[in-house]
């Protein structure tokens, strides 16, 4: 073959293929300018995310954008939908976290909704409730559903814009309410928390009627697996009924008040005056309460110069007997009767806190 019948069979193929191309890209804008032209049947809401979240429905996503006759894109040319401005509509929903509208080959408007997932369900002094999801944006509660969450009460604020000290709580809270939420175990045992005044948290689980001191926010896997070793090595031996407060909030400690035939404590506590046990203590060990001091009492200067007049032996003994009597009166109006102490130090068992750990 001669070197011109080469040259021109590599340009007739490049000729086809170019041809080809061509052909395919008029196609393709046909296509496109047919489907442009024609108009949207129908609209199709797809969910993402868990399948028990009915806190929106597809009604609810449809009448984000037919209430409006101007934006309804049914029976409209589809070159003319705005798919953005729809996209930005469903978006603003409280309940929505991402919308994608797209058109398929049908002719149908296609939104793909991944809905917010809460974490916590919030109550405030006022009484007003609100969700927060994972990323501690408020999610209004709905009439409709209730989501299975942990419940914190006594937050201290319902402003929207929140201080910093009240962003802080906030935070603590989704890493509680996730934390809680993803463990079966305390999820069952823990329902309800209470936000003190000094923004800490208190709870009452349902298994026992002491109130747990959990403290701040922070640490909240190594607490709970503090709290369930002392379950398992602690109120498993010494019953589960002999204390009103448990304070898990101590570094490698829990730290127990004994009922001791009082009446337990009311489930929020301001103060908690604790005395922790020394290195060597053993585990379980009550504390004695200490006596209190009673300091003596300067004479005046007439007092001073008065002469000093020794009683007699019986007289003596009399008034020594009459100032213990004093001092016994003054011990007990000076400080009042303490609930008893126990100081519980978990070994370094490793606890299982797996979705299938038993209430022990």
């Amino acid at each position: 073959m001669s070197k011109t019948s080469k040259i021109l069979k590599r340009l007739g193929i490049v000729v086809l293929w170019t041809m080809a191309l061509a052909g395919f890209v008029v196609l393709l804008a046909a296509a496109i300018q047919d489907k442009d032209a024609g108009k949207c049947k129908s609209i199709q809401v797809k969910f993402e995310g868990k399948d028990d979240n009915f806190f929106i429905e597809t009604k609810d996503i449809k009448s984000l954008i037919t209430k409006d006759k101007n934006l309804n894109p049914v029976g409209k040319p589809i070159g003319t939908i705005n798919i953005g401005q729809l996209e930005n509509i469903v978006d603003q929903d409280p309940w929505v976290k991402n919308a994608e509208i797209y058109f398929d080959n049908r002719q149908q408007l296609n939104i793909k909704v991944t809905q917010r997932e809460p974490v916590a369900r919030v109550f405030t002094f006022s009484g007003n409730s609100f969700y927060l999801d994972e990323a501690g944006e408020h999610i209004p509660v709905s009439n409709r559903y209730a989501a299975r969450v942990p419940v914190f009460t006594g937050f201290p604020t319902d402003a929207d814009k929140l201080q910093k000290p009240d962003s802080l709580l906030t935070a603590q809270i989704v890493d509680m309410g996730t934390f809680i939420g993803n463990d079966p175990f305390w999820m069952a045992q823990v329902e309800q928390l209470m936000i003190t005044g000094d923004r800490r948290f208190e709870f009452i689980p349902k298994l026992g009627d002491q109130v747990i001191a959990f403290g701040e926010g922070v640490d909240i896997e190594k607490k709970f697996t503090k709290l369930l070793a002392f379950y398992k090595e602690g109120l498993n031996k010494v019953g589960w009924n002999n204390y009103t407060r448990i304070n898990i909030a101590f570094e490698n400690e829990v730290v127990c008040t004994r009922k001791d035939g009082a009446a337990p404590l009311q489930p929020v506590i301001k103060t908690d005056s604790l005395k922790l046990g020394g290195p060597d203590e053993p585990p379980i060990a009550d504390s004695e309460d200490s006596t209190a001091n009673v300091s003596a009492v300067k004479p005046t200067h007439s007092e001073a110069a008065k002469p000093v007049v020794k009683p007699a032996p019986a007289a003596k003994a009399k008034a020594k007997t009459h100032t213990e009597k004093v001092v016994k009166k003054a011990k007990a109006a000076a400080k009042p009767k303490q609930q008893p102490k126990a100081v519980y130090k978990p070994g370094n068992k490793s606890v299982n806190t797996s979705k299938k750990q038993k209430t022990p």
